[in-house]
């Protein structure tokens, strides 16, 4: 696989740096809309169409979009603001974190999953969110003031050059973001090395089940709503194990389709898309032997 150009990690048919020019817009144009609806405060991890208007402004609640993918009412009390109705599943129910872990969230958006990290982790632990969005990256601080929560920051960069230093992370999480990048491979060893030995991975994001159809997988508005870029079950196992993880584990959640179906008037993404729970762990130690 490319180390270089990320051609061999990305399904779409556009070139990478379109392919971030497109997610970065639609993004951004989610957080400048955040809480100008009341009760609805971004778009689901789905089709502008279906979710957004044209500026980017959302039209569904934000909260049943979150109880559709996993969250409690619990954990929208908890994360408040943050709630953009973004993901397609709940990464904590995966990383089972526990107090004094460091945690880090690939395209952490506004803090939703960090800020429920936090409580898990507790004051002596610590989150990291990273998004390569700056309107997101200064909605999620803005939101970490409101909630005076001193033990989480976000940082702008991108997954694929993540400003962490080596092996300080247990636990990298990430909710239907990795889908977005145009190189997947290096995604995961970024991952990988910013993860301490026996720290794991457990990510929520979407599968392919079958081919895209061409015209959506050269669509710019459906690579950045998480349905273009996705890959098969395979392949992502394939890029994990090439990155150095063990123990990997691609669960496809059968009930997902409930939600995906919503994300397109036109068409039944759930045809060839599906959620799944991805999770993988770094070794305590190099494979001297050779797999």
């Amino acid at each position: 696989m490319s180390d270089t150009d990320g051609s061999d990690g990305s399904e779409t048919g556009l070139d990478a740096a379109t392919q971030r020019r497109v997610v970065r817009e639609r993004y951004a144009r989610i957080a400048r809309s955040a809480g100008e609806t009341e009760g609805t405060d971004g778009g689901a991890c789905c089709s502008e169409e279906a979710c957004c208007g044209d500026d980017g402004s959302p039209s569904e609640p934000t909260d049943r979009t979150a109880e559709l993918i996993g969250y409690s009412s619990d954990d929208l009390d908890a994360a408040g603001e943050a709630n953009l109705g973004l993901g397609c599943g709940n990464p904590q129910a995966l990383a089972s974190l526990s107090p004094g872990e460091t945690v880090l969230d690939l395209g952490s958006g506004a803090g939703f999953d960090c800020f429920l990290a936090a409580g898990e982790v507790g004051e002596t632990g610590h989150v990291i969110g990273v998004d390569m969005t700056p309107e997101m990256v200064e909605k999620a601080r803005e939101n970490a003031r409101e909630n005076e929560t001193d033990h989480v920051e976000f940082r702008l960069g991108e997954i694929e050059h993540l400003p962490v230093a080596d092996a300080t992370v247990d636990v990298v999480i990430s909710n239907c973001v990795v889908n977005l990048s145009p190189d997947k491979p290096r995604v995961f060893r970024e991952a990988h090395r910013v993860l301490r030995p026996g720290g794991r991975l457990a990510i929520s994001d979407v599968v392919l089940t079958a081919d895209v159809p061409v015209e959506v997988r050269a669509d710019p508005e459906s690579v950045a709503s998480c349905v273009a870029g996705a890959s098969g079950i395979e392949r992502l196992d394939a890029m994990l194990r090439d990155a150095g993880f063990v123990d990997v584990a691609i669960e496809p959640k059968d009930d997902s389709e409930r939600f995906i179906r919503e994300w397109d008037d036109e068409r039944d993404l759930s045809e060839f898309l599906v959620s799944a729970s991805i999770t993988g762990r770094k070794p305590t130690a190099p494979d001297v032997g050779g797999a």
